[in-house]
C-alpha cells in the first residue's frame, strides 16, 4: 500500500551533507527532497541489540536527522556475535550510549536522543510522543504488543522485525495512516503459549541474520519517510536463510481485532506481561513451593557426594546448550521429552525413589518440565531458580555463559 510522506522536507542541505548523500540525491525516487525529509525526520529505534544495531547504523548512515534509542540494557560479550554496534571495549558500558558513540562516528550531523530506560506502561507514551516513525527491534512479545498498541493510541506507523535461529520477518503497520491497514494484533491477535516459543536467548539466532532483516526495517522506514515506492503495509515478509527463500504475504485488517476493529476491547495500555505469561499458568502452579536456589543446589550436590542425599539432577535444555556449560553430575533430557511423555521412562533412578530436580538455563523450561512431572505423581520434585546463568553467576564463574 502507498502511502504519503511522512516527513515534510528540510529547508536544506549544508554542502557537507551534499556531498555526504551524494548517492541518495542521484536517484530519482529519493533526491534532494527526499534526502531533505530524512533531515527532518525523527525515528525511535526501540532496542539497540540485534535487530536495532543495523538498523541505528543504517539510519544514522542514511541522514536521518533524529535518532532516539530507546534501550536499558549493557553491553555483553555474548551479544558481539551480531550486535554489531558494540565492541569488545564496550562490554559493560549501557548499549544506548554505546549506540550513541558509535553513530556519532558514522554520521556527526545526526541527532541522537537516548532513553536509556526499560519501556514499560508508566513511560512508552511520553518516549513515543513527538516521533515520526517507530522502528520496533525488541525481542519478547509483552513489548512487541505494548509497541502496537501505544503506537496506535498516539497515530505513530511503525516497522516491526523479528528472528529466531535462521528465520526472520518483516512488516509495516500503519492502521492509522491507511484505512484497511492492519496492526500487529491483526497478524497475532493472541501470543503464543508460555513456552512454545523460545527467545534468541534459548534459541539462538544467525548472527547476519539480524542485518537482514534490520537492513529490510531501514528500508521501509526510508520509504515512509520519503514516500518512496509501496512500503510493506498489509503485507508479512518471511526469509528463510537455510534456503535462501523470500516469501511476501497478504495481511488483511481483522475487523474483530481487540484494538483496531469494529468493536474494539483494547482501548487503552494493559498488563502486557500477564497478557503474554512468561510460563504456563501449571508451570507457575508447579514452581510454587517447589523452587530452589542454586547455593541450595550446590549443598544438596556436596551431600550427594558425602553419601547422605540421593537424587536425580536433569538438565533439560538441548544438546548443543549442554555443550557450552553444565552443572556438575547432571543428565540431559531435553524439554521435549517431558512433554512428549518419553522422559518418564527415561529418568534414572526414579524407581528407587530418588527426588529428581530439575535446571534449565534461567528457570522458564524446567517450570514448563516440573510441571509434567507434578502431573505424573511426582510430588517432591522440584526445579532450579535462575538454572545454569544462576550458577555460573553465583557459584561457577569459570564457566562461560551465553
Amino acid at each position: 500500500m502507498s502511502i504519503p510522506a511522512l516527513v515534510e522536507p528540510a529547508d536544506e542541505l549544508s554542502i557537507d551533507e551534499v556531498r555526504r548523500y551524494s548517492r541518495h540525491l542521484i536517484i530519482p525516487d529519493v533526491g534532494m527532497t527526499g534526502q531533505k525529509r530524512l533531515k527532518n525526520a525523527k525515528v525511535l529505534v526501540i532496542g539497540a541489540g540485534g535487530l536495532g544495531s543495523p538498523a541505528l547504523m543504517y539510519l544514522a548512515a542514511a541522514g536521518v536527522g533524529t535518532l532516539g534509542i530507546a534501550e536499558f540494557d549493557e553491553v555483553d560479550e555474548s551479544n558481539l556475535q551480531r550486535q554489531i554496534i558494540h565492541g569488545q571495549s564496550d562490554i559493560g558500558k549501557s548499549k544506548a550510549v554505546s549506540a550513541q558513540e558509535s553513530i556519532a562516528e558514522t554520521n556527526p550531523y545526526v541527532e541522537v536522543v537516548v532513553h536509556d530506560e526499560r519501556l514499560d506502561n508508566d513511560n512508552v507514551m511520553r518516549i513515543f510522543e513527538g516521533y515520526d516513525l517507530i522502528v520496533d527491534g525488541t525481542d519478547n512479545f509483552a513489548t512487541r504488543y505494548m509497541v502496537n498498541d501505544a503506537a496506535y493510541f498516539l497515530g505513530i506507523p511503525y516497522v516491526w522485525g523479528s528472528i529466531y535461529r535462521f528465520d526472520g520477518q518483516a512488516s509495516v503497520f500503519a492502521p492509522k495512516q491507511v484505512e484497511g491497514a492492519p496492526c500487529y494484533r491483526c497478524l497475532y491477535p493472541e501470543p503464543p503459549p508460555p513456552g512454545m516459543v523460545p527467545s534468541c536467548a534459548e534459541g539462538g539466532v544467525l548472527g547476519v541474520l539480524c542485518a537482514s532483516i534490520g537492513s529490510i526495517q531501514v528500508n521501509e522506514a526510508i520509504k515512509l519517510l520519503t514516500g518512496a515506492g509501496d512500503p510493506a503495509i498489509g503485507s508479512l515478509v518471511i526469509y528463510d536463510a537455510l534456503e535462501l527463500s523470500w516469501r511476501k504475504l497478504k495481511v488483511r485488517k481483522d475487523p474483530n481485532c481487540a484494538l483496531c476493529g469494529d468493536n474494539p476491547t483494547v482501548t487503552d495500555l494493559i498488563d502486557y506481561e500477564t497478557f503474554c505469561g512468561a510460563i504456563s499458568d501449571e508451570a507457575a502452579d508447579a514452581a510454587a513451593g517447589s523452587t530452589i536456589s542454586v547455593s541450595q543446589l550446590e549443598h544438596m550436590l556436596k551431600e550427594r557426594e558425602e553419601g547422605s542425599r540421593d537424587f536425580v539432577l536433569v538438565d533439560v535444555r538441548e544438546p548443543n546448550e549442554y555443550e557450552i556449560n553444565q552443572i556438575p553430575g547432571s543428565v540431559l533430557i531435553p524439554k521435549g521429552e517431558f512433554l512428549n511423555g518419553n522422559a518418564l521412562g527415561e529418568l534414572p533412578g526414579v524407581d528407587s525413589g530418588k527426588q529428581v530436580v530439575l535446571h534449565c538455563k534461567s528457570g522458564v523450561r524446567s517450570a514448563e518440565a516440573l510441571a509434567v512431572l507434578k502431573g505424573a505423581g511426582f510430588d517432591d520434585a522440584v526445579h532450579v531458580g535462575g538454572g545454569v546463568v544462576a550458577w555460573v553467576n553465583q557459584i561457577d564463574p569459570s564457566q562461560p555463559s551465553y
